[in-house]
């Protein structure tokens, strides 16, 4: 019997793919709205120089600027599958800044690129939901006789008024609006949600998991707030005017939205990773095996579950 009290992400592959499947973590040269101008500049308070890239899955991504990617897309996913043997099976994961931001012709050239094996069974796409419209949903969609299919949207909170403080560049309707967009298409979203953000208590935590609950997201993505170097919200930490969630904090944060998201929402994710090196504070970030033990403790002994909540 499954002891894990929630819905993880490898259970669900096993039971789709009856395979063990990995995520290869890809850099399309992308960049965000919010940093070229066209809603803003700076990106989100708390984004690194090359975005969520800046760490994946454990490693420095190949990437020397924003937009300027040392490595190809084909090049990152032969890289990937060959470092692993056996009977692993992969999902291609456009993950660095906003991977529907470009034309479309050019969007179909790098995932083509990255379909490049019959080992990969789906493709994940990193967004915002002011970069999704029915051309690119349509896209996407095509998609489906080839692989799965499936987006991950950067909610991080519900709230406009925290949204407009990190520097989102997007109002929560739109989020609403994407969601529609891509269920008429058939694509499943993965929604992302922070907790620790600036000026943000559990009454912006619930409100957040309700408003996601009430979009039917099919996953969902946890991250904790850590402080990088070299960005606003390294800043406002320096001039006491931040401070980050305890590991403590954040466990209860992450089990209320697990027992109170639907027990069918696919848990993709339960923390956030910075690379240690760019790591300013909390210094437990870095601890993530004894960060998940406090979350899945805290579930067992209190005998609870995903959905426990859920209503």
């Amino acid at each position: 019997m499954n002891d894990t009290p929630y819905y993880k992400a490898s259970r669900y592959f096993r039971e789709r793919y009856r395979k063990c499947v990995q995520r290869i973590c890809i850099d399309g040269g992308f960049t965000c709205p919010n940093r070229d101008g066209k809603c803003g500049t700076g990106g989100c308070i708390f984004c690194g120089e090359h975005g969520a890239g800046d760490y994946i899955d454990g490693c420095t991504i190949a990437r020397t600027s924003s937009c300027n990617r040392t490595v190809s897309v084909r090049g990152q996913v032969d890289k990937r599958i060959g470092g692993y043997k056996g009977r692993k099976r992969f999902v291609a994961y456009f993950q660095s800044f906003t991977g529907t931001y470009a034309p479309p012709e050019r969007l179909k050239a790098l995932y083509d690129e990255a379909l490049c094996s019959d080992l990969i069974l789906a493709l994940a796409v990193a967004t915002r939901p002011d970069c999704i419209d029915e051309e690119i949903a349509s896209l996407l969609e095509s998609y489906k006789t080839r692989c799965d299919v499936w987006v991950e949207l950067g909610l991080q909170t519900s709230d406009d008024d925290t949204a407009r403080f990190i520097n989102r560049g997007y109002e929560s309707r739109e989020f609403v609006r994407a969601c529609g967009i891509l269920k008429a298409h058939g694509i499943p979203v993965v929604a992302h949600i922070m907790i620790g953000l600036p000026g943000e208590n559990m009454t912006h935590l619930a409100e957040t998991v309700r408003f996601v609950n009430s979009c039917g997201v099919w996953g969902i993505k946890l991250h904790s707030v850590y402080v990088m170097k070299n960005t606003v919200l390294e800043r406002l930490y320096r001039e006491g005017k931040y401070t980050p969630p305890t590991m403590e904090e954040y466990a209860e944060g992450a089990v209320y939205v697990l027992t109170h998201i639907s027990p069918d929402v696919v848990v993709h994710r339960l923390t956030g990773d910075c690379p240690p090196e760019l790591l300013v504070a909390p210094e437990w970030n870095a601890d993530k095996s004894r960060t998940m033990e406090l979350i899945l403790g805290t579930m067992r002994e209190n005998g609870l579950r995903q959905g426990i909540y859920y209503r």
